[in-house]
């Protein structure tokens, strides 16, 4: 379960890599036009905030990565609710799709962080 609950991280914070590769260095690019279906003319105009909202994201995937690397629980917790709320919220005034691609994998790794427990010393 604990090896599950490391896989699930490592996606999540891979997934936010990526968001920040996107948002940062692609959205004004024809790639990131597709991908997030806009006019030149908008992706343009709006290069300036997803840059900044690549930023955050990869914020989210260095939390993430202290939390992998120090295996601390309440690191992982932490940054994995950050990802939840950040979701829940994007899902609910951008895209629905957040919901599904953000929110939902890191809900299951703090469902998983939750249920796995430290062995105790005997």
């Amino acid at each position: 379960m604990k090896l599950l609950t490391t896989v699930v991280l490592v996606l999540v914070a891979l997934s936010h890599l990526g968001f920040l590769v996107l948002e940062m260095f692609f959205w004004d690019h024809p790639v990131g036009r597709k991908i997030f279906g806009m006019t030149p003319e908008v992706s343009a105009s709006s290069a300036v905030l997803a840059a900044n909202q690549g930023l955050y994201n990869g914020f989210l995937a260095a939390g993430l990565g202290w939390a992998i690397w120090s295996d601390r629980r309440d690191l992982k917790s932490f940054f994995l609710g950050c990802v939840v709320v950040a979701g829940v919220f994007g899902g609910l005034t951008a895209k629905t799709s957040i919901l599904v691609t953000q929110a939902v994998p890191a809900l299951i790794g703090l469902t998983l962080v939750l249920l796995v427990r430290k062995p105790t010393a005997a």
